[in-house]
């Protein structure tokens, strides 16, 4: 793990569209398209699947605005919002992980890749921050992400 792998900045909010248009306006902030949909995880209580979406900003630093999902723990944004992980790329999730857990971190969500391999981890550290560890091998993949703006409807008509 190093600090050069920091690649985001995640907001989980009950009112994605507001924050995503609030960001846009106070900090000129463009967005990708939004992506997601139901995915399977691990939970400290055991296995489910969370219906995840988020957008990233196509304007560096990177944010990523997360949709809250009611009662799925730690995307629940009734647990507070604001800034809710700090999100890295990792060359290997889960020694990653096990690391940050000899720190004290504990382990809030993991998903499995296709390969059967961590894919994500989403830790505590003991002070309440939260750090997302992401498989280097989704760079590709989630560079699509903030890869060109989305221009929506309302800014359309607003530009015409």
């Amino acid at each position: 793990m190093k600090a050069e792998d920091l690649f985001h900045l995640g907001i989980v909010t009950e009112t994605f569209e507001q924050t995503r248009d609030e960001l846009s306006s106070l900090f000129g902030y463009e967005w990708g398209p939004e992506v997601g949909g139901p995915i399977n995880v691990t939970l400290p209580s055991g296995d489910t699947t969370v219906d995840l979406r988020c957008a990233y900003s196509v304007t560096a630093p990177r944010v990523e605005i997360v949709r809250a999902v009611p009662q799925s723990t730690l995307w629940d944004a009734s647990r507070g919002q604001g800034i809710h992980h700090v999100g890295y790329w990792s060359d290997d999730v889960a020694a990653d992980s096990a690391e940050l857990a000899r720190h004290g971190y504990v382990t809030e969500a993991t998903r499995l890749g296709s390969d059967g391999i961590p894919f994500f981890s989403f830790q505590r550290s003991p002070w309440g921050f939260r750090i997302e560890l992401v498989s280097r091998t989704a760079k590709t993949g989630l560079e699509q992400c903030w890869a060109t703006p989305v221009v929506r409807e309302a800014e359309v008509g607003a530009k015409s």
